[in-house]
């Protein structure tokens, strides 16, 4: 599962997000959780005290310039390696590996650059080659990637945005939706899991942003996502937007969950 909980899920000035965000985890009880924006989660036992209440064991990955990321992990899944990505993400990226009964599965969880579609570029390729790294052939990328899907027109979406938030998806050149990111995870041989799983769903079945909460800077998007390497694309079975109920006001992005047939080793 993936999340962005927006600001930790706490507003300055406005309500405690973090009860209902819990419930949603506790509801899906996934075997491996990757959340993101996580403000003050490294301060005080927050993430400790938040990885408690649902069961399971944090892994974060600080940030230079804006908010941590974690990934999760619930037992009996055994994890062997943990820790960050050495590159100045704009959010961070944090690379867990878990045993399982094929072999061990390295999980990226990381949340891309807000903001510049050259950094967002410039922070895939650092996963590629995080990915090339990997042990053996399971490899999950996920998180809150801030790009657009290039297989899609975005261009009357985008048309109907505020220039400001527009802008964040657009090239500076030539002025082109900007898909890179994407598009890069895509030409390294990473499979879309939503794509993979989703053939004959609505398009409008795989957006996850925005939620009820709110978003002035979302228009009806698929900012969060799942690449599985080859043969992980080959073990899942779904992938689904988890809506209504808390998920609709515990943040500004809805969670997304794959079901993968894999076991703990």
């Amino acid at each position: 599962m993936t999340w962005n909980i927006r600001t930790g899920g706490r507003d300055r000035g406005g309500p405690d997000r973090l009860d209902p965000v819990v419930r949603v985890v506790t509801a899906q009880a996934p075997d491996v959780l990757a959340l993101q924006e996580l403000r003050g989660f490294d301060r005080d036992g927050l993430m400790a005290e938040v990885a408690g209440r649902v069961g399971m064991t944090p892994h974060l990955a600080r940030s230079c310039f804006g908010q941590p990321v974690a990934v999760l992990v619930r037992a009996p899944l055994r994890v062997v390696s943990a820790g960050a990505l050495r590159r100045p993400f704009h959010h961070g990226a944090a690379r867990v590996v878990v045993a399982t009964s094929a072999g061990p599965l390295t999980v990226l969880g990381t949340h891309l650059h807000p903001y510049s579609g050259g950094r967002r570029r410039m922070e895939v390729d650092w996963l590629v080659a995080a990915v090339r790294r990997a042990r053996g052939p399971l490899t999950l990328v996920t998180g809150d990637l801030n790009s657009l899907d290039p297989t899609v027109d975005h261009t009357a979406r985008l048309a109907g945005m505020p220039a400001l938030y527009r802008r964040r998806h657009l090239r500076r050149a030539g002025g082109g939706v900007d898909t890179r990111a994407v598009g890069r995870l895509l030409a390294a041989g990473l499979v879309d899991l939503w794509l993979s799983c989703a053939a004959g769903a609505l398009e409008a079945d795989g957006l996850t942003v925005p939620t009820r909460f709110g978003g002035a800077e979302f228009a009806g998007m698929r900012l969060d996502y799942l690449f599985g390497s080859t043969a992980l694309a080959e073990r899942t079975r779904s992938v689904r937007v988890i809506r209504d109920g808390d998920a609709e006001t515990a943040s500004d992005h809805y969670p997304v969950v794959a079901e993968l047939d894999l076991d703990p080793a």
